[in-house]
């Protein structure tokens, strides 16, 4: 047994449903990708006294008890939270953290890796399976979406993101994507979309997106991933204002972005995160310098991220090492 464990998980970007229609029996799907920037780290160890100390202290404490109560451990735990992915942003960070937390307990408490419960006990994973997958292997990640007898959505294609390849990501402080209660309200009165939208998605994952990755064709990838976004912002703007981005700003930089020569625009789940591919860092980097003035004006954080080809570090090993 360890006498702490340590977790570091990265953050995820949603890049767009795959069926929003369910004529075939099944929701959702998704398409996800792991980047190395902002994470989530904490450590656990046992202790006289149970305490929660840093970060997403309420979250994570809630986290802990559904898995103590449902593992059936009765130690007391001193649970830090160094980083955290921000909350609301599109970035995967209620996964993220309870995920990491799970893997951190089981792994103190010699606890073989669990399967679907530790997601279901933390009521993650309902609709969309990335966050599970790129925790688990990192990569470009695609999941089956939901039918009826689908406990979390199953994991059907994971593509390595090419190591020179960069994201750029847009950060706004200000505005929080939908979540909570407003999030279910959403989703229950946007409806269906057509069976040709989700048979064009599908399309573009399938034949587009997924092998323009395998040959390392950014402007196949930035493409397929561009059109994906229209469709999901114009079916998600009556829940945003009208518009395909949550922040008017940020929607303003990715056309900036675009006009200089970025891939892939779009946003992030409900944002108001959004994200464009270069195809090297020196090309973030132009990019970036581009449009720097423009985001600081607008209160925005740019950051040019590394897609992240394994799961979340525990203990310094991948998570695929411990299962």
């Amino acid at each position: 047994m360890f006498d702490s464990v340590t977790v570091t998980a990265s953050a995820r970007l949603h890049l767009g449903f795959l069926d929003m229609n369910g004529g075939l029996g099944r929701r959702f799907g998704s398409v996800g990708l792991a980047i190395d920037r902002p994470v989530t780290k904490l450590s656990i160890r046992r202790a006289a006294t149970a305490s929660t100390q840093g970060m997403e202290v309420a979250r994570a404490s809630r986290y802990l008890a559904e898995l103590t109560r449902q593992l059936g451990l009765e130690s007391a735990y001193e649970l830090t939270i160094d980083k955290t992915i921000p909350a609301h942003a599109g970035l995967g960070s209620g996964t993220q953290l309870a995920l990491s937390l799970a893997a951190a307990l089981r792994r103190l408490e010699g606890l073989s890796r669990g399967d679907e419960g530790d997601p279901l006990v933390l009521r993650r994973g309902w609709r969309s399976g990335i966050g599970i997958g790129v925790f688990e292997r990192g990569g470009v990640i695609v999941d089956g979406g939901r039918g009826q007898r689908t406990r979390v959505p199953p994991i059907i294609a994971r593509v390595e993101f090419p190591p020179k390849w960069r994201v750029v990501t847009v950060l706004d402080p200000e505005i929080e994507g939908v979540h909570g209660s407003a999030e279910q309200t959403a989703f229950a009165e946007l409806g269906d979309s057509s069976p040709a939208q989700a048979a064009e998605i599908c399309r573009l994952v399938l034949i587009k997106a997924l092998p323009a990755l395998a040959e390392k064709d950014i402007a196949a990838f930035g493409d397929a991933i561009a059109r994906i976004q229209e469709f999901a912002g114009d079916y998600f703007a009556p829940a945003q204002g009208g518009s395909r981005y949550s922040s008017a700003a940020v929607g303003r930089l990715m056309s900036e972005l675009r006009r200089h020569g970025a891939h892939g625009t779009g946003q992030s789940s409900w944002g108001p995160t959004g994200f464009a591919f270069a195809a090297s860092a020196e090309e973030a980097q132009r990019l970036c310098d581009l449009t720097q003035n423009i985001a600081a004006a607008q209160g925005l954080e740019m950051l040019i991220c590394k897609g992240i080809n394994h799961g979340a570090l525990v203990e310094g090993d991948f998570f695929a090492a411990v299962r």
